[in-house]
């Protein structure tokens, strides 16, 4: 049977990345009808938008999509696509593994870590009104005092129902992979009534798993402590949209950085893959960067689409070239000027060999 995903290919790097990420796909002998779209900024000028309709209307059809990275101008311009999508399709829960690879430059081993991210309340749902709006003299005159008169605003919602979700989402998924624990972070002690009731919401539906999956919980500025200093201590950790945006690069960083952090959003009936990094448009065109982190997006979508002995032989294609060495990207040479290290496309070509050595 062949699976229909949606392929959207993003601008920057995108493009070379997912077609690197679709090779290595298809090599695992999984068969997809791929509904190829374009979103991002090359297609802002014709299609008079970074998202066009019939990208959410091909993913809604197909159920799963599969994308390249997308630029966010930073400060100004149009709102990030990939928060666009998860809220257009209500794609509550972002995972993010970040797992050590033998051959990855770090300064830890054995990290084995599970960011659970609610997607679309917090900061993210973009309620924001600039300087001097009716809107934030509004806001102001209500905090008597509390703001000053220059300020811009941002307001931060969290609700029971989304923090409930999330929460069980993270739970169902540690018991899903024999995981042991559950950790909630937030910053309770100072935002008592977003983040206090995402923590009792947290222990309500933490009852629910007692003597199956073990929970604990931690304020986030603790947190990131914790992980610098023994990430071997946690598991699966359950967080706030800005928290799990930020400590999912940090863990991250624990693994050997964002080329081999993959994600996945999964929603009630749909989800979307994708790497965590950014589009690095600098390096367009050049056949140059990593695909590990979007080809291991691409593993994310085969384990969810059921086929995990495709899903283990492919992580175990990435990690063989990976400790080899050889056919790697320049960024995965212990010095980066190394003249052996090959592209994104050769290195999509090493571990679709390895893939094929494997089925033989």
């Amino acid at each position: 049977m062949a699976y229909n995903v949606t392929l959207i290919r993003g601008d920057g790097t995108g493009p070379e990345l997912v077609e690197a990420t679709r090779r290595v796909l298809e090599g695992t002998g999984v068969e997809f009808n791929w509904d190829v779209v374009e979103a991002g900024v090359d297609i802002m000028e014709t299609a008079g938008t970074p998202l066009p309709p019939n990208v959410v209307e091909s993913i809604r059809k197909n159920k799963v999509a599969l994308k390249g990275p997308i630029t966010t101008p930073i400060g100004t311009g149009f709102r990030s696509v990939n928060v666009a999508l998860r809220k257009e399709l209500d794609l509550f829960a972002c995972v993010r593994p970040c797992k050590s690879y033998p051959g990855v430059r770090s300064r830890y081993q054995n990290v084995d870590l599970v960011i659970v991210r609610e997607n679309t309340e917090d900061l993210y749902a973009g309620v924001e009104f600039p300087i001097g709006s009716a809107e934030a003299k509004q806001i102001i005159a209500m905090g008597a005092g509390k703001i000053r008169d220059d300020a811009a605003i941002s307001i931060k919602p969290i609700s029971r129902t989304g923090s409930h979700r999330i929460v069980k989402h993270a739970f169902e998924y540690a018991l899903a992979n024999n995981r042991k624990k559950v950790t909630a972070v937030a910053k309770a002690n100072i935002m008592k009534y977003t983040d206090g009731l995402f923590y009792e919401v947290a222990r309500e539906v933490a009852k629910e798993y007692e003597g199956r999956v073990a929970y604990d919980e931690w304020l986030v500025d603790a947190m990131c402590m914790q992980l610098v200093q023994k990430p071997e201590n946690y598991d699966v950790m359950v967080m706030e949209n800005l928290y799990g945006d930020i400590l999912s690069d940090l863990c991250a960083g624990l693994v050997g950085g964002l080329g081999v952090a993959p994600g996945a959003n999964i929603g009630e009936d749909s989800a979307l893959f994708e790497a965590t990094h950014g589009s690095a448009p600098k390096y367009k065109g050049q056949n140059k960067v990593n695909p590990t982190a979007l080809i291991l997006s691409g593993m994310l979508m085969l384990r969810y689409l059921g086929e995990m002995d495709a899903a283990d032989r492919l992580e175990r294609a990435v990690s063989e070239v990976i400790e080899e060495g050889k056919d790697v990207t320049y960024d995965m040479k212990p010095n980066r000027d190394d003249p052996t290290a090959v592209g994104t496309s050769q290195m999509a070509d090493a571990i679709i060999a390895k893939l094929h050595a494997s089925a033989k």
